[in-house]
């Protein structure tokens, strides 16, 4: 059974700690969601294990108190240089329901604390074990090599699914805004999409779990129970078969959707057990989600592109999912077992510039899949890219960027220079003015302001007439 591991941290952890994303999806739920999801002891500690080491540090100072503390004698503890992190991680504990805002005392939510006290000793539920009979006694356990790659080509599946032309839709992927669909055509990977690739794949998982989580409200399944599924999946051990006899309606509707995110593994989709992949068990761990690979299929694990100042591009490698997403912005020429080829050109550039991918998302891509080899350039103090071949590819962008429609109105025919200057300093200082010129005697001021602007003249030409 997993426990809560001992967090030694100094000063600079709680600076350079970023919220996980799930935290603030769960500090917008109701009281009453998070007192049911505290219920179970494998969401105590999966929650726990995603707080930062203060707000570990001060549950943990108030666990095992059996009344309530002074907030005085807690915030005597607090030298005066931590009062500001102590009051945010006070905060963030409160609106997780956690710890009740108070200003006087200082308890544990009463629900929180006992199940987190049977998490850490080693008791609660944190899914059932499948028991063995005859029938599966004859079948070979499953191998984590088998459970690796299960999950590696599922996840690798849905990747290069965002970077191809594929005719299918995958509903989460459209819902999320990585992909879109523009003027009625096949789905293409958008700006957003592009930059979720850059991302680690732990980051990439909880991007589509909390889309999903969104969606799960609108399918009305039960949010708790959602949650909490995920939450004791990654508590689960790694290689171990589990019964799906205990689970609800809700997560045994869950075990389709998550199999095809790689999360779990069935024999077949009708079975009555299922193993978590590593995919799972790493959500609220700071392990590596993917496995290190030993085979060609995933890749090479490190920087596998070279770029030249004639913008020529070698990347060492055979993934198809890379190669796809190469071909975003890159003309491929040639392909050997272990080596792509290709040209960055203003027409491939022009291409990704036009399914909404940026100058600085390409360049941020060939930087963090940079070859050992260019790294070197860093060592003796010159840039990792060529610089010509950065600033070709914003020039570029540029060109696309030349020309800015906007919707507006033009204002003209003015009957004398203090009407022209007395409207226009109008429209100027609501913030409206886009363009103008005193000599024709003119300007074009954006769509909002229209009526206000237009009101203005009115009241000045009956004020006028009267």
């Amino acid at each position: 059974m997993p426990t809560a591991q001992p967090y030694t941290y100094s000063d600079g952890d709680e600076r350079s700690y970023v919220p996980h994303p799930l935290l603030s999806f769960l500090q917008s739920q109701s009281q009453n969601t998070l007192t049911r999801l505290y219920q179970k002891p494998s969401s105590c500690l999966s929650i726990f294990r995603l707080l930062a080491p203060l707000e570990r540090q001060i549950i943990m100072n108030l666990l095992w108190l059996e009344s309530a503390i002074a907030a005085s004698t807690m915030a005597a503890w607090v030298t005066r240089e931590g009062k500001k992190l102590y009051d945010e991680a006070l905060t963030i504990l409160s609106r997780l329901n956690i710890l009740p805002n108070s200003a006087v005392k200082l308890a544990l939510n009463a629900t929180f604390k006992s199940a987190f006290r049977q998490a850490i000793t080693g008791g609660g539920s944190f899914g059932v074990p499948a028991e063995k009979d005859d029938r599966h006694d004859k079948r070979q356990p499953v191998e984590l090599e088998a459970l690796d790659g299960f999950a590696l080509e599922r996840w690798e599946t849905i990747l290069h699914y965002m970077v191809s032309s594929g005719t299918g839709v995958l509903f989460l992927l459209q819902r999320s805004g990585l992909m879109a669909s523009l003027h009625n055509s096949a789905l293409q990977i958008t700006s957003a999409g592009f930059q979720f690739l850059l991302h680690s794949p732990h980051d990439q998982l909880w991007d589509l779990l909390l889309q999903y989580l969104h969606l799960a409200e609108e399918r009305q399944m039960d949010l708790v129970e959602v949650l909490g599924f995920i939450f004791m999946l990654s508590t689960m051990e790694l290689g171990r078969e589990y019964s799906t006899e205990n689970l609800s309606g809700t997560q045994k509707a869950m075990l389709e959707d998550l199999r095809d995110y790689g999360l779990i593994w069935q024999r077949k989709p009708s079975s009555r057990r299922f193993s978590p992949t590593r995919l799972a068990t790493t959500l609220t761990s700071s392990s590596p989600p993917l496995p290190t690979s030993t085979g060609t299929s995933s890749g090479p694990q490190e920087g596998f592109i070279i770029l030249e100042t004639n913008y020529r591009v070698y990347a060492y490698t055979d993934n198809p999912l890379q190669t796809a997403v190469l071909n975003l912005f890159v003309t491929l020429k040639y392909r050997f077992p272990n080596l792509v080829v290709g040209s960055i050109t203003r027409d491939s550039v022009k291409k990704a510039l036009s399914n909404g991918i940026t100058a600085d998302q390409i360049i941020s891509y060939l930087v963090t899949h940079a070859h050992p080899q260019m790294r070197r350039n860093v060592i003796f103090k010159n840039p990792l890219l060529p610089v010509t071949v950065q600033d070709q590819i914003r020039l570029w962008e540029l060109e696309r960027n030349r020309l800015k429609s906007q919707e507006g109105y033009l204002y003209t025919a003015f009957a004398s220079q203090a009407d022209y200057e007395f409207v226009l300093n109008y429209a100027k200082e609501l913030g409206v003015v886009l363009w103008e010129n005193p000599t024709k005697r003119c300007f074009f001021g954006s769509l909002e302001g229209h009526a206000n602007i237009k009101g203005f003249i009115e009241r000045r030409t009956q004020a006028g007439s009267s």
